[in-house]
C-alpha cells in the first residue's frame, strides 16, 4: 500500500499550527512512531512536488483527516523542560526534541530558570555554563539514552 495515506493524518497536524500540510516539521514528524530520517526526505521531498501540493490540496478539500495526537510516555521527563547542548553523537538535534516530545517535555533551545534538564554532549559551551550557574541538573547523552529506553 501507498505509505502517504497511512501518515496523511500525521503530516496534515502541523496545519492546525499553524503551517500547512506542505511544510512538514522534521521534529514532529520524528516524534511518530515509526518516522524515521528516511521517511521525513521522502514526505519532503513529495511535498516540494508542486504536482503533489496540487493533489494534496485538492484531497483535502474533499476530506478531513482524524485528528491524530503523538501518544506521549510516561517518564521521569514529563512535563519538565529539557536544553540539548554540544554535539550530540548517536542522534541529531532534531530526533532528541522529538525524543523529549515523546517522553512529555518541552526541548526548548536555550537555558533559562524555566529549564529543569539539560543534555550536554561534547563541547558544550555557554549553555552548559549557564546552566551550571542556575544550579539546573546536566546530564550526559548516555544517560539521556538510558532515560528514553526505560521509557519504552
Amino acid at each position: 500500500p501507498d505509505p502517504i495515506p497511512f501518515v496523511s493524518s500525521e503530516v496534515e497536524t502541523p496545519k492546525r499550527k499553524g503551517r500547512t500540510p506542505i511544510e512538514p516539521n522534521a521534529a514532529e514528524l520524528l516524534a511518530i512512531d515509526g518516522i524515521g530520517p528516511a521517511v521525513v526526505e521522502a514526505l519532503q521531498d513529495f511535498f516540494h512536488e508542486p504536482h503533489n501540493r496540487a493533489v494534496w490540496d485538492d484531497l483535502l478539500s474533499e476530506v478531513t483527516p482524524p485528528r491524530y495526537e503523538v501518544a506521549t510516555l510516561e517518564s521521569p521527563v514529563s512535563g519538565k523542560t529539557v536544553v540539548f547542548t554540544g554535539k550530540l553523537e548517536t542522534m541529531s538535534r532534531d530526533e532528541a526534541k522529538a525524543q523529549a516530545e515523546r517522553l512529555g517535555a518541552k526541548a526548548s533551545g536555550s537555558v533559562s530558570a524555566k529549564t529543569d534538564l539539560v543534555v550536554a554532549g561534547p563541547g558544550a559551551g555557554s549553555k552548559l555554563k549557564k546552566a551550571a550557574e542556575l544550579g539546573i541538573e546536566v546530564i550526559e547523552e548516555s544517560e539521556w539514552a538510558r532515560i528514553v529506553a526505560a521509557a519504552g
